[in-house]
């Protein structure tokens, strides 16, 4: 048997085994193998592919991720129009729209009793996707389109491709189990679930940026961004629920066309229920509207559809010129609420970050009692124009954290706030660096941040302290063994033998590495002391020009710019950090427990001043992190992203989207030997 056949056979293999596991981790919940077994399986397939780019298909697993940025969306017409739902937000309106339709129902068949289905009411963005028939006798999807004006969308393929739970492939055996034909067509909603949103709310709030205001328009704009990277890393999600073939519904009813979905490999919302009567479907909504907060994602109603499809068929029931007539949407209550400010205090936050809390007279929003709700910093406080005693309109969004929107009502009464100028937890100062919207505590030891400043100073790329993890902190601070870093150097073995599973021997090897950290470079102690603004790379650049955390301590503003890479922010940050009696305090415990205050100060070279190169895929010889040292050494500046001011691109094995947009830009490409060329020449 040829090689080549053995390779096909095996990436065939591959696809398929990589498809089951998919489907079971991000439609079924139900992960069969460990994430290490299964980027084995796909590390496998993409070696493969590497070998025997012929083998390569539009619908591998490995073409999930689209690497070039879209000029535009291209605007395509749906196959039949895409039509908002109308809204009730009443049980009367509700019990007159199943009355009405019953009434429509027994006109038109003669029978007095309606079957209705209830689904979830899904707060995302509307979608379409379409299969087409593969040599092979299954589907393959080729087309994703959004809802647009409802008669025409955008084509967002590239971007749905990065969506999991959207199959790129539907075998034979899967359309035969949901008893399909291809080509067909599939309708749902794409969204954000809970954890995600607030994920990328957390990073965007320590990147200084506004947090999105719901999960819903965070989808929306993923799905419409035009590089499919940015998609991918916002983790959404799809359910399906409208199965057509040429724009009409298949199956003869809503329920069968959703088990025929889930059949074929689309996840579909296992909330859902069939009622033959008001009683039945109102049980449903009130159950759900209780589990509503308890979920993964959004949800702001449910979904009454007539049951039996054929009513749908050629418009039997009717529509109006933006709703269909069977099918309607019961909202549940918005969950916001006017209350009064009582007062603003403030929380800080694990970086150090100050945030100012509302403390409201307790008001119900979504079944919930909530008396604080959050107010991010003082430019949201000046443009809402809020005071306390002020009346508020509080909601309660897609975060789950309660904020305030507007203001409701203000009186002779209302106090201004302002931000504190020392911290409420520690009395350390507290910044606002100029063009940025959050203040700072600056005070390493800060109460409020000590724990975080603990795990990041015994990580393994700061003081490399193995075996002081979480669960070892929480129980130093619990027991009030550390209140500072420098605490770490003073700790004995009888007070850790007393911790919870903490025996000798793992005692002598705590104590070793807490030891040995001693001796680690500068730039690993000006890391791990925890400066705002001054990551790893920073650190040793500021060591390297120094020489001694002595002299770093003494530079002035001019000289601290003189340090590559370090701006006006990050010299201001520096200053403040070192200008502040208790870090002062705190570097003194750590001079006498004799940690490294000195450097290798070092003259970069200058081969490669004012070049600039960017990394991509595996080097043969040197890591990433070895390639990057070696090219600062030499005066170069190593960037993370492509752009037309970029000088070279070194790439590697399975170089990604930065080779294409580099090919696109005329950016020149080397790779590891032309590289290291240049560094010996």
């Amino acid at each position: 048997m040829s090689t080549h056949h053995t390779a096909a056979r095996r990436a065939e293999e591959l696809r398929e085994l990589i498809r089951h596991h998919e489907h079971c981790y991000f439609v079924l919940d139900a992960p069969e193998i460990s994430d290490a077994e299964f980027d084995r399986l796909v590390n496998e397939l993409k070696t493969i592919e590497r070998e025997h780019p012929e083998l390569v298909t539009p619908d591998s697993p490995t073409q999930r991720v689209g690497g070039t940025a879209r000029e535009g969306f291209v605007k395509v017409a749906h196959s039949a129009p895409m039509l908002s739902l109308d809204n009730v937000y009443d049980k009367s309106n509700l019990r007159a729209w199943v009355d009405r339709t019953t009434e429509l129902v027994k006109e038109l068949r003669g029978e007095t009793e309606v079957e209705f289905e209830c689904e979830f009411k899904l707060d995302g963005l509307s979608m379409a996707l379409h299969y087409e028939p593969t040599d092979e006798g299954g589907a393959r999807f080729v087309r994703g389109i959004t809802r647009g004006d409802g008669n025409t969308g955008e084509d967002v393929t590239s971007n749905l491709r990065t969506i999991k739970s959207i199959p790129l492939t539907v075998s034979h055996a899967q359309l035969k189990k949901a008893g399909l034909t291809a080509p067909f067509e599939v309708r749902g909603e794409v969204l954000m679930p809970t954890r995600s949103f607030q994920a990328i709310n957390e990073q965007r709030e320590e990147q200084g940026l506004a947090p999105f205001a719901n999960p819903r328009n965070s989808a929306a704009g993923a799905v419409r961004v035009l590089e499919p990277n940015v998609t991918a890393a916002r983790r959404l999600d799809f359910y399906s629920y409208f199965l057509l073939q040429q724009g009409e519904p298949i199956k003869a009813t809503q329920w069968e066309a959703l088990e025929a979905m889930s059949s074929a490999g689309f996840k579909v919302n296992d909330h859902r229920k069939r009622a033959l009567n008001f009683l039945d479907l109102w049980g449903f909504i009130e159950a759900s509207e209780k589990e509503r907060d308890t979920l993964k994602y959004e949800i702001d109603g449910i979904v009454v559809k007539v049951n039996s499809t054929e009513l749908w068929h050629k418009n039997k029931l009717g529509s109006t010129y933006k709703a269909p007539r069977w099918a309607i949407a019961y909202k549940f209550a918005a969950r916001a609420a006017v209350t009064t400010i009582e007062d603003i205090v403030i929380q800080v936050g694990r970086t150090g970050k100050l945030t100012p809390v509302a403390v409201l007279t307790p008001v119900a929003i979504g079944g919930t009692m909530v008396s604080r709700a959050t107010l991010h910093n003082e430019d949201e406080i000046d443009r809402l124009k809020v005071h306390i005693n002020d009346r508020v309109q509080v909601e309660r969004g897609g975060d789950v954290i309660p904020k305030v929107t507007s203001v409701y009502q203000s009186f002779d009464d209302a106090r201004a706030f302002a931000m504190p100028t020392q911290c409420p937890e520690c009395g350390g100062h507290v910044v606002r660096a100029e063009g940025e919207v959050n203040s700072f505590c600056v005070n390493v030891n800060c109460p409020a941040r000590l724990r975080e400043s603990l795990l990041h100073f015994a990580s393994r790329k700061v003081m490399n302290i193995e075996g002081l993890g979480e669960a070892l902190v929480d129980q130093l601070l619990s027991r009030e063994l550390v209140t500072n870093i420098a605490d770490l150097y003073d700790l004995g073995e009888e007070q850790l033998l007393a911790l919870d599973r903490m025996g000798k021997k793992s005692v002598e090897n705590l104590l070793g590495e807490i030891a040995g950290s001693k001796k680690l470079p500068l730039e690993r102690l000006i890391f791990g002391l925890g400066i705002r603004m001054v990551g790893e790379r920073t650190a040793e650049f500021l060591s390297a020009h120094f020489g001694s955390l002595d002299a770093l301590m003494a530079a002035s503003e001019d000289q601290l710019l003189e340090v590559e890479e370090v701006g006006p922010r990050i010299a201001q940050s520096i200053l403040q950090f070192f200008a502040e009696e208790k870090n002062q305090k705190l570097i003194t415990r750590l001079r006498a427990a004799n940690l490294n205050f000195v450097g290798e100060k070092k003259v970069r070279g200058t081969k490669l001043t004012g070049l600039t190169f960017v990394l991509t895929g595996t080097l043969p010889t040197y890591s990433r992190d070895e390639a990057k040292r070696r090219i600062e050494d030499a005066g170069g500046k190593v960037s993370s992203a492509v752009s037309k001011k970029t000088s070279y691109v070194v790439a590697g094995e399975e170089a990604g989207s930065k080779l294409e947009k580099a090919q696109q830009l005329g950016v020149a490409v080397l790779d590891e030997a032309a590289l290291l060329k240049m560094l010996e020449d």
